[in-house]
Parts: C-alpha cells; structure tokens; sequence
C-alpha cells in the first residue's frame, strides 16, 4: 500500500495506491467532516462505504469520479486483489473550510454540490460519473509521476486544480442538459420509495403516480439522473441490502432473500452472483 497525503491551500490530496496478491481489505475514515471527490484509476476496485447500519455498495470503480459529504462516522472500504488493485485520488477539504477556499471554489461547492454542503446524514452521495478522456488522462499522469519535493508539489498542484476544473465543468454541462429542478424532485422522492420499499415496491404505473409523473418521463429522466432505469436501481438496491444483511446483521440467506422481495432463491442467488461475482454462501465462509 502506498498513501500519500499533500496538503495544498484548504484541500488534502489523498493519493492511493495499492496491489496485493491475494484479496486484502484497505479501510479508512476522515479524521473530521469533509466534503471530497474521489477519482478512481485503472484498477477497478470494489468500493464500500459503511455508517450508521448502511452500506453504499461499488461494483464497477474504474474511471469513476464520486462526489460525497463523509463525517468521523464512515468507513471506506476497498477490496483489493491482484486482478483488482487499487488507484484512487481524494481531493478533499474540511466542511469548516468552505468559505474560505481560493478562486470562487467554495461558490462552485454551493452551487454544483449543495446536497454535500447542507448534509442531512453521515454519508451523503453527490453526483457521480465516469470521467471524461481528459480527466482519465490527469489521474493517469498523477499514477506515473516521477517528481519529488517542490516539483512534486508544483506536479500536483497544477493537476489538480485542472482536475477539479474539469469535474465542476462536467457538472454544470450535466446540469443545463437534463432535467428542471421540479422534475428532479418528483424523481428523487421516487427513488427514496423504492428505497423504502424494497420487499413490495409500487409497480411503475403506482411509482409514476404517487410523484406526479407520467410513465414515459419517469422511466426516461430516472435514467438520465441516476444512470440506470426504475427497477435496475431497485435491483441494486436489494442485492445491497441482502449483502449488508447477510454479512453484518447474521441474516440465513434465505431471510435476506424474503427481507428484500425475492420469492425464489434460485433467482436471488443468480442475481446475487451476477452482481457481486460470487454467490451469497460465499460470504458466510
């Protein structure tokens, strides 16, 4: 493991990076509140993010960016592998230190990431996204450097300034092509039924008129904003869920199956397998 830490203004850059021949779990915290983005290199790590009895669960890293509002409370959690090592760059500052970011920066936190600057729990997940060829092309750069000392800092601090340049600049291109600020709501309250749902979900005509949206734009924008259709985010959302069952709270897996809506455990453990590439026995071992 290797875990670099530059402190540059207001901002800490964490620089991970991280090779084991058999499975090895990396976790770590924040030592106080932070609001960060998180872009992931090459190697493709599973990412879980745990606090209060929850769990966030990624599957597919390579090339993500991740925006999120993390207190002393979350544990972040890497599982890596010799076929999946680890390359992560946090660009994080202290929630305190908002208002006193250089170059209007803490305006664009307010604008483009409000959900993070006003947190309404331990973890809360902003907008996410695979990179752009440019921003992949920085973070490859960042896993190659050869500088040290000065250069090194004058390295990193001008990628990632460029970095966080072209984040918030693919933010508010997402911003002005989707969907209006009402719309956007109705879909977020439809997302927390399905979260809250997840044993007997409504059906997407029920779903389309407890929001106040009709079918065709519900199925169209969910997509748009959240990046899967309706019911593959409830999918994920099950399959989550019976994994934090299974593993933290000793649920058999037939209890985590029923606890989630699955009437066969045939189709559970095939859904199961497909997404986190084992089946569910496999954790009780």
């Amino acid at each position: 493991m290797n875990r670099d830490i530059i402190d540059i203004n207001d901002f800490t850059i964490l620089v991970e990076e991280a090779r084991a021949e058999k499975p090895t779990v990396d976790s770590c915290y924040f030592d106080e509140p932070v609001i960060a983005v998180a872009f992931y290199g090459s190697g493709n790590v599973n990412l879980s993010v745990r606090y209060a009895g929850k769990q966030q669960v990624f599957d597919y890293t390579k090339g993500l960016a991740l925006s999120f509002y993390a207190d002393e409370k979350v544990e972040f959690e890497h599982r890596v592998s010799a076929e999946q090592p680890l390359e992560c760059i946090v660009v994080a500052t202290a929630a305190r230190n908002l208002e006193d970011l250089p170059n209007s920066e803490g305006e664009l936190f307010g604008e483009l990431l409000h959900q993070l600057v006003h947190p309404k729990d331990h973890y809360v997940e902003g907008p996410h996204f695979f990179m752009t060829p440019e921003m992949q092309a920085i973070v490859d750069q960042v896993f190659r450097n050869q500088y040290a000392g000065k250069a090194k800092m004058m390295f990193f601090r001008s990628q990632m300034t460029a970095l966080l340049a072209h984040f918030f600049g693919q933010l508010s291109m997402m911003a002005e092509e989707t969907i209006p600020p009402t719309e956007r709501q109705k879909l977020q309250q439809a997302k927390e039924i399905l979260t809250g749902n997840l044993e007997t979900p409504p059906s997407l005509s029920e779903l389309s008129r407890q929001i106040g949206l009709n079918t065709f734009k519900l199925k169209k924008n969910f997509k748009e904003l959240f990046g899967v259709p309706v019911f593959k985010f409830l999918q994920n959302e099950r399959l989550n869920k019976a994994h934090e069952l299974i593993r933290d709270r000793g649920f058999t897996i037939q209890e985590a199956a029923w606890d989630v809506g699955y009437d066969s455990l045939s189709s559970f453990s095939n859904a199961f397998s497909k997404k986190f590439g084992f089946r569910p026995s496999a954790i009780k071992r």
